[in-house]
């Protein structure tokens, strides 16, 4: 799908030195209807108009959408191109910056070059091998529980899992137990993302924009308080703690308004993130047992199998690298509903792709969904197959056929904490339950986070 463009309304410095419609005349595509171009063709059915885009006007073509023209480029060669970013070409801050700034300011994704660097170097300390061996505990302790506590017969797995990944984010990021204002962060987050593609872009009244406004200020006054509090006294190995006492190369913190700003975003990015991957992966299982019941015996192999009580025992730290099947399944859950679905850019100086130049200032977007499924790299797209990413077929692929994480400089800082929560989270729930589904294949929204929009019906099973 072509990603976002700039808005109107965006401030000034997201509009300054767009390309004229007389610069992007000879790149192929459609504005839409007036004003609104294609916007709301692209809210409905975002995969399909880029599908039929592709086939019309090529690999490279441009879209009018919320206000603006944007220019996709499709492909590997395209992701590796704009993520890899050899030639310093492609801004993300300016890219995301029309759809986030008033929601996620100064998040890692929305950083470039230099600033990008030294912050991600700073926030890096909270994903190193003693840190991520305390988040692996609580991620244990956490999920055992609300997974006993589901128990057998029907439920919704998406909004269970939600729930149970941002009190597992309240443990291991912030370090605290939920208290009465949890469902206040949680509607702040929801509204955030929400309002990341609303179509008006201003925080009117009433509007989902100023839902998500107004979600941005009330976790900016949770977390600046906090933030305050764990450098007076002292953190503990949570990732908040670590954030908010990382320093710079000089020594100096982080002030505190951007300590605030990297948490806000990286809960985001966690919480529904990781809740839209574990709900797919859980759906595909349960679309193909034969699967499920592979990565169950892994599993019970890898922990030692049930313990004198009947109940799962913990993965340890150093066995997440054992669940290699479960690791592959997981791999093939990212490649069919990628949690991050399209990532933009703005070109800070012209470029040549797919045979036509691109001038400077062009909106540019890369689609993941797109080349995810596309049948020129997958055979059988459409059929989950964990066994693509065996080492062998990986190597023969191209290097960025495959990107949930992103990649070059902005590969998520996140990802192996992705990967041990969902191994843990299958490590508990697969030796406890079977997983079929209740009422058939969901409907998806494909925007701005997949998730099912009933919720994802299942049916748990005691494992016989």
């Amino acid at each position: 799908m072509a990603t976002l463009a700039a808005p109107d309304t965006a401030p000034t410095h997201w509009t300054e030195g767009n390309p004229t419609p007389d610069e992007l005349a000879h790149i192929p595509g459609e504005g839409g209807w007036p004003i609104v171009g294609n916007t709301f063709k692209m809210l409905a059915d975002p995969h399909g108009m880029a599908r039929r885009n592709v086939e019309q006007y090529g690999r490279v073509y441009k879209n009018k959408a919320f206000g603006g023209w944007n220019i996709a480029l499709i492909g590997p060669e395209a992701n590796e191109l704009v993520l890899f970013d050899r030639d310093k070409i492609f801004s993300s801050e300016q890219g995301w910056g029309p759809i986030l700034d008033k929601l996620f300011p100064r998040g890692l994704m929305l950083m470039d070059f230099d600033h990008h660097r030294a912050d991600r170097r700073a926030l890096s300390i909270a994903f190193k091998p003693e840190p991520m061996r305390h988040y692996s505990g609580a991620l244990n302790r956490g999920i055992a529980r609300q997974v006993e506590a589901w128990g057998a017969g029907p439920m919704k797995f998406y909004p269970a899992i939600k729930e149970l990944t941002l009190d597992l984010a309240a443990d291991s990021f912030i370090g605290i137990e939920w208290g009465p204002e949890a469902d206040k962060i949680n509607q702040a987050f929801i509204d955030m993302v929400q309002a990341s593609v609303a179509p008006v872009r201003v925080p009117l009244p009433f509007t989902q924009m100023k839902k998500g406004v107004d979600g941005r200020k009330f976790l900016v006054d949770f977390f600046t308080a906090e933030t305050i509090r764990r450098r007076k006294e002292g953190g503990g190995q949570d990732m908040f703690s670590q954030f908010a006492t990382a320093t710079h190369e000089d020594g100096s913190l982080m002030a505190v308004d951007e300590v605030v700003d990297h948490m806000n975003f990286l809960m985001m990015a966690a919480h529904d993130t990781i809740t839209s991957s574990a709900t797919t992966l859980v759906w595909l299982l349960a679309k193909n047992p034969e699967w499920q019941e592979k990565l169950r015996q892994e599993v019970l192999a890898v922990t030692g199998g049930l313990d004198a009580n009947g109940r799962p025992r913990d993965l340890a730290y150093e066995d997440l690298g054992k669940l290699e099947l479960t690791e592959m399944a997981f791999k093939e859950a990212l490649r069919f509903v990628p949690p991050v679905p399209s990532m933009p850019r703005r070109a800070l100086k012209s470029f040549e792709f797919g045979g036509y130049r691109i001038p400077a200032g062009a909106h540019v977007g890369i689609n993941i969904y797109h080349t995810h499924h596309d049948p020129e790299i997958w055979d059988e797209p459409e059929k989950f197959d964990p066994m693509r990413f065996t080492p062998d077929k990986v190597k023969a692929r191209h290097k960025y056929a495959w990107v949930p994480f992103g990649g070059g400089a902005h590969m998520c800082l996140g990802l192996h904490f992705a990967y041990m929560q969902v191994k843990i989270l299958m490590a508990q729930l697969l030796p406890r339950y079977e997983i079929a589904l209740e009422a058939g294949d969901p409907d998806w929204q494909a925007w701005p986070i997949p998730k099912p929009k009933d919720g994802l019906k299942i049916v748990l099973k005691p494992v016989a």
